[in-house]
């Protein structure tokens, strides 16, 4: 098929790389010349494993396509999909000027037949807009269908080739068939491509993600709740999470969600709540849990410390909002940086794929370490934020020779407090009652 992807960022640039993959001619639209040009020579400005190598596969094999020429696109294109971006706007609703100007700017290309997807996360009843919108321009039916993405950064494209299900909202049973094709080579395993309404469609999206976003806001109150009380978080997640009802799914206490969509979509879904005269306390209270979890590690440091931070060097390990990319949207690391400068600390970092996107906000004012242990030299304390696979199992005992003093913040719960007490630290953890260091001498 003959696909148009207005938008090269992250979810365009994957859903873009996956249909080439699958044999369509792919056209990917995007406004900056410079982006467009280095996507040409095959150079991916995201981290997403897989991604690079798909990207210039399909260059080579001349399925990919990179342009700023939209009309161009547009015109060739059986199917186009909008993948602009959609901020959150002051009020907490989603800004759609961007998405806007590019229907309006394709409306004199399209035939009869093109169908118009939109795949960026839209407030309910955006596709009956455009829909609206382009029936002005045009003067004819267009075909406007909400099909929205489910991609976990890190494992995108594994998600996007095998998808647990394909949520297409259309209103014509043709345009159903014609999207069952496309998807038909990534639902060989019998998952199921599911039909319903524009409406529901883009409601499912957010509901998704308020309910994931509501798992974590959850076992994060929970577990502040645990130390308080002597209990052991992980041990109650346990015995939850065998539950067939309850499961362990994003149910990993931490320092609270980040990245470009749970925070958004909560924030979202509560202003369309809102508008539409709806109470949702407890949308409301998700985004209110977790804004309070992500300066939890500073309390934490603070009192270990009696409240003097000036001066102190603190390693940080982890920047990303989670492993596997680099990115750092509302990461909860970015919290914890600002409000330890702000406490006078010298921070030494370390991420593995993150730290130039944090060295374009923060400049000289942190230390950039290329190797995690070189973060730790001369520190008296390690916070982790994000469970970086190579975080797990480092060798404790190089640590504390490199540490000035050996103390741990694990806001990601990486390690086990009777292993970190025998291995000589002082830790704490989430939803754990921290441990002493016991005694141990560096061997010579």
């Amino acid at each position: 098929m003959q696909l148009a992807v207005v938008g090269t960022g992250y979810v365009g640039l994957v859903t873009g790389s996956c249909f080439a993959d699958s044999g369509s001619d792919v056209w990917c639209v995007d406004i900056d010349e410079a982006k467009i040009e280095s996507l040409r020579r095959g150079e991916v400005p995201i981290y997403e494993p897989g991604l690079t190598e798909m990207v210039s596969r399909n260059l080579a094999a001349g399925r990919l396509h990179f342009t700023t020429d939209l009309a161009e696109a547009a015109q060739q294109a059986e199917i186009i999909f909008l993948a602009v971006g959609t901020p959150s706007a002051d009020d907490g609703s989603v800004d759609l000027s961007a998405l806007d100007q590019v229907v309006d700017e394709i409306a004199p290309h399209l035939s009869a037949k093109t169908i118009v997807i939109t795949k960026s996360t839209v407030p309910v009843g955006t596709a009956a807009r455009i829909c609206d919108r382009l029936r002005e321009l045009t003067g004819r039916d267009p075909h406007v269908v909400s099909n929205p993405e489910f991609l976990k950064e890190g494992a995108a494209i594994e998600d996007f080739m095998k998808p647990d299900r394909v949520v297409v909202g259309a209103r014509d049973e043709e345009v159903f068939e014609t999207l069952r094709t496309l998807y038909a080579p990534f639902l060989r395993t019998e998952h199921p491509f599911l039909t319903m309404s524009p409406e529901s469609a883009e409601m499912t999206k957010y509901v998704a993600n308020s309910m994931l976003a509501t798992k974590i806001s959850f076992i994060n109150e929970v577990a502040n709740l645990c130390e308080r009380m002597d209990a052991d978080i992980n041990d109650v997640r346990r015995g939850i999470g065998h539950d067939s009802r309850i499961g362990f799914a994003f149910m990993f206490p931490g320092v609270g969600y980040g990245g470009s969509c749970f925070p958004k979509d909560i924030r979202a879904m509560a202003a369309m709540a809102r508008q539409h005269g709806v109470e949702s306390r407890l949308i409301e209270a998700v985004h209110e849990v977790n804004e309070r979890q992500k300066p939890i590690m500073v309390g934490k440091i603070e009192q270990h410390f009696a409240g003097d931070l000036q001066d102190r060097t603190i390693a940080l390990w982890g920047l990303s909002f989670k492993p596997r990319t680099d990115d750092i949207r509302e990461a909860p690391a970015l919290v914890l940086i600002d409000r330890l400068l702000e406490r006078g600390a010298k921070l030494q970092v370390h991420d593995p794929e993150a730290m130039d996107n944090v060295r374009a906000i923060y400049g000289d004012r942190l230390t950039y370490m290329r190797q995690p242990l070189e973060a730790l030299t001369a520190a008296e304390a390690l916070v982790i934020m994000t469970e970086w696979a190579e975080f797990r199992h480092p060798n404790f005992e190089a640590m504390r020779r490199l540490m000035n003093d050996p103390v741990i913040f694990d806001g990601r719960n990486l390690y086990e407090p009777a292993q970190m007490q025998q291995a000589g630290f002082t830790y704490h953890s989430i939803g754990r009652a921290p441990v002493s260091a016991a005694p141990v001498p560096l061997s010579r």
